[in-house]
């Protein structure tokens, strides 16, 4: 008779990917104003196309899209009992595309396909490369991108798999960039959005200091995790990580993410979309009561499918603990500085 604990799941570890593996993801999710309100109270999101409707339908939308790191969120949050609920910690994306506007009443769900496999010199751990794909309740592709996670081996004895590394793109080409439809430039309110800055206004090679920090609480890194259905134990269980590198649960990556972008608000208020993500890496960990400041570069600009839209290739730097004046970055031997928890490529829309 087999045991009750056959019909449990403790997810895959390294040794259990394998190279061209498709996994479908359980749990759709349906998503509605109430993810919008929650998102807004874990951060401090002011982008004015993602907050009202009125201020939506005036560039020629039916109404407010949800924001775009909500979308990311949730269709990352269904891949983790999948890839990363044994992770030590996940390293980066790259080749993300946004591909449509996502409303409340939309139904999520995502595949994963496995596209390469390295262990770690310790034997212990190994990084997994997936391409995850997000689609709505009509089967339409909104979100797709790459990640890689460090993931925990079952047993340090078990054979390494041949390793391949997959050559990733460094930056998704402007030409590919997704205009949400309908949308009309000539009606976008300088004045309600909060900023006169348009396209024209920022140039390659410009840093831009958002001035603004956030501390993170316990309760609020916790209450992320459930929402977005993030089980990974770094997250979710101090109880595990207590025996774990640190000590205490890691802040989940995303939140950072979405607090880096709410907080690039002041200064790139105009910035209503996230286009793509041409690349991101977690630098060093987050923990409840640090502080997160920000701060952009402008990696490069290009004119898009539509005239009256452009598009800029930010780079996001969010720091704890010190402020981001003087754009910390790396030191003089290429290291990132102390105090940098993410470095994040992608290319925004903005009016112009």
């Amino acid at each position: 008779m087999p045991s009750a604990a056959s019909k449990t799941d403790a997810g895959n570890f390294f040794e259990d990917f394998t190279l061209g593996r498709k996994l479908v993801h359980a749990t759709p999710r349906t998503l509605t104003e109430g993810d919008r309100a929650l998102y807004t109270a874990l951060y401090p999101a002011r982008f004015a196309l993602q907050s009202s409707d009125a201020f939506a339908q005036g560039c020629g939308l039916p109404s407010s899209p949800l924001d775009d790191l909500i979308v990311f969120h949730t269709v990352f949050g269904k891949t983790v009992p999948d890839v990363s609920l044994n992770a030590v910690a996940n390293l980066g994306y790259a080749e993300g595309r946004f591909l449509a506007p996502v409303r409340p009443g939309a139904t999520l769900r995502a595949e994963s396909e496995v596209i390469g496999l390295k262990e770690n010199a310790n034997g212990e751990t190994g990084v997994v490369y997936v391409r995850t794909r997000g689609f709505d309740q009509n089967g339409a592709t909104v979100l797709e991108y790459v990640r890689w996670v460090m993931v925990r081996k079952r047993d340090k004895a078990n054979p390494a798999p041949e390793a391949v590394v997959p050559t990733l793109a460094r930056a998704i080409s402007a030409a590919d960039l997704a205009i949400p439809a309908g949308f009309k430039a000539s009606g976008y309110d300088f004045a309600l959005a909060g900023a006169p800055h348009r396209w024209g206004d920022y140039e390659i090679g410009e840093k831009i200091d958002h001035v603004d920090g956030a501390t993170v609480e316990e309760a609020e890194h916790m209450l992320a995790t459930r929402l977005w259905q993030n089980t990974a134990k770094v997250h979710f269980n101090q109880h595990t990580e207590s025996k774990g590198r640190f000590g205490k649960r890691l802040i989940y990556g995303g939140h950072v993410l979405s607090l880096a972008r709410a907080l690039s608000f002041n200064g790139l208020a105009n910035a209503f979309q996230i286009a793509a993500i041409n690349g991101g890496t977690h630098v060093a960990p987050l923990f409840a009561g640090d502080t997160v400041y920000a701060w952009s570069e402008v990696l490069d600009k290009a004119e898009t499918s539509d005239p009256g839209i452009g598009a800029l290739r930010l780079r996001l730097v969010a720091v704890k603990n010190r402020s981001a004046e003087g754009f910390p970055l790396r030191t003089a031997e290429g290291k990132y500085e102390e105090g940098v928890i993410l470095d994040f490529d992608y290319w925004a829309l903005t009016p112009r």
